[in-house]
């Protein structure tokens, strides 16, 4: 392909003078990770920081907005929920939208969505124009989530791609995390409408930042065939040892997909995959919605402050930081093993809230727990899924898993409201909280014993080692 690729691996002085094709994904995985990619990953971070602020704040101020406007404890339950169909409706339409116009301006407009859609939740005085409301700001957090993943792991290299997407998705663990404490610490003194204030003004400010700085993910580039210029400066920003002749044509051997990106989430074996990591996305953000948003309103409810229950809950996103760094190189080695193991840990950990709900202590250790491997595998199977799915159709198949994902986040709270109005007891409602994590475990379980076989039912004789490799056929994308 190059004869660059040897000084590469090396770390000699790069020249590719002669070479008139290079392989971006090639290129890529031979360099480490520095500078430029870290920079983009906390870029990227960021967006998703706010993402996650701005998603959990509804949670966390349910009890405050209850009281204010004489709700019963269950009523907030659609708002919750109008939310995540927002977020559904986002992923499922920007995702394959970015694949036809880029990352970078999808991640950009969503992110001014979400800040306007905040600001103006910080003004409203009714149930039902909170529900419209809420459902607005939705559609730009879900479109922001699947850019930022798949930007991410475009430019990382195969061997640290999991774990580049799941550290930087802790941005969003880190915001929800951090909106739980700024609540507790904004509620009592400037009301609740303040944590609005501070969500919006915060992904308006750092709009113009991303418009100037973010760059386009440079295998979308690549695989238009259009913008070799602008690919080679990033590559050089990658490796600034790299020169490349001006008649350099970048490439990225993936197929060129082309007609409705949906319909190839079911093509070339990928059908009983993308079918799995949608029950996977599905069951993980079922739990981890219905824990993030009743779990301040069942603590109060235990005998919590409004404060307190806000920041016992926001260990959920805590241990889901603690998590992620923990699992990252393990994701990275053992893939969907590894997750299925995670989640059946998480079935003992979201069972164990109900039964030890009066002892803080214990209680903030077993929620510690549950973030510790709810959120962590569902920002590992982030990772999983960026790197099954071609360039072409990346953000849609990331998209679309986080879309059916959403289809559970909207379960989620409101099969709580319902359990709740129905007088479960708490440990009734954390048990069948747990039945979904051992249905993610299950998932996942299955997705290892594919992993093992190459990726489809046939053997591992005529099947590549990984998802990845499946996916890196002869056809030359961009050339």
């Amino acid at each position: 392909m190059m004869a660059a690729s040897q000084a590469q691996g090396s770390g000699a002085s790069l020249d590719v003078a002669g070479a008139s094709l290079v392989d971006v994904a090639e290129f890529i995985d031979q360099q480490p990770v520095g500078r430029f990619q870290i920079g983009l990953l906390l870029t990227c971070a960021a967006v998703l920081f706010l993402d996650g602020f701005d998603t959990q704040a509804i949670g966390y101020v349910a009890p405050a907005v209850a009281r204010e406007w004489g709700l019963t404890k269950g009523a907030l339950g659609p708002v919750f929920s109008a939310g995540l169909f927002g977020l559904m409706i986002g992923a499922l339409l920007f995702g394959p939208l970015a694949d036809r116009i880029g990352r970078k301006k999808i991640i950009v407009f969503s992110t001014l969505a979400f800040g306007i859609g905040a600001i103006v939740t910080a003004f409203v005085q009714d149930v039902n124009t909170l529900l419209a409301i809420r459902f607005l700001t939705g559609l730009g957090l879900g479109g922001a989530m699947p850019n930022a993943i798949a930007m991410t792991s475009e430019f990382s290299p195969r061997r640290r791609r999991a774990t580049m997407v799941m550290i930087m998705f802790c941005g969003f663990s880190v915001g929800a995390a951090l909106g739980g404490l700024i609540a507790a610490a904004l509620i009592p003194h400037f009301g609740w409408r303040s944590v609005f204030i501070v969500g919006g003004a915060a992904p308006l400010l750092l709009v113009p930042i991303l418009a100037l700085r973010l760059p386009e993910s440079v295998r979308f580039l690549a695989i238009t065939g259009r913008a070799h210029a602008r690919v080679a400066d990033l590559l050089r920003l990658i490796n600034p040892k790299a020169a490349f002749a001006p008649a350099t044509r970048f490439v990225v051997h993936e197929p060129e997909l082309r007609g409705i990106p949906v319909l190839h989430l079911f093509r070339a074996g990928r059908t009983l995959v993308t079918l799995l990591l949608w029950v996977v996305f599905f069951m993980s953000l079922l739990d981890l919605y219905f824990l993030s948003n009743w779990l301040p309103t069942l603590l109060n409810d235990l005998g919590a402050s409004v404060s307190e229950a806000a920041a016992i809950g926001s260990m959920l996103q805590v241990g889901g930081v603690v998590g992620t760094f923990a699992l990252g190189s393990i994701i990275d080695r053992f893939s969907f093993r590894a997750l299925a193991l995670v989640y059946f840990i998480a079935v003992f950990a979201v069972g164990a809230i109900g039964q030890l709900g009066h002892s803080v202590i214990f209680v903030t250790l077993a929620i510690f727990a549950a973030g510790f491997c709810i959120v962590g595998g569902q920002i590992a199977a982030n990772g999983l899924a960026a790197a099954f799915y071609p360039t072409s159709i990346r953000a849609t198949g990331i998209g679309w898993a986080l879309g059916i994902g959403r289809v559970g986040s909207i379960v989620g709270p409101l099969v709580g409201g319902v359990l709740l109005a129905m007088k479960w007891s708490t440990a009734s409602v954390f048990m069948a909280a747990a039945a979904a994590a051992l249905c993610a475990a299950l998932a996942a379980f299955c997705l290892g014993r594919l992993a093992g076989m190459g990726g489809s039912g046939k053997a591992a004789a005529d099947q590549p080692a990984s998802f990845d490799a499946a996916l890196r056929p002869s056809t030359t994308a961009g050339a």
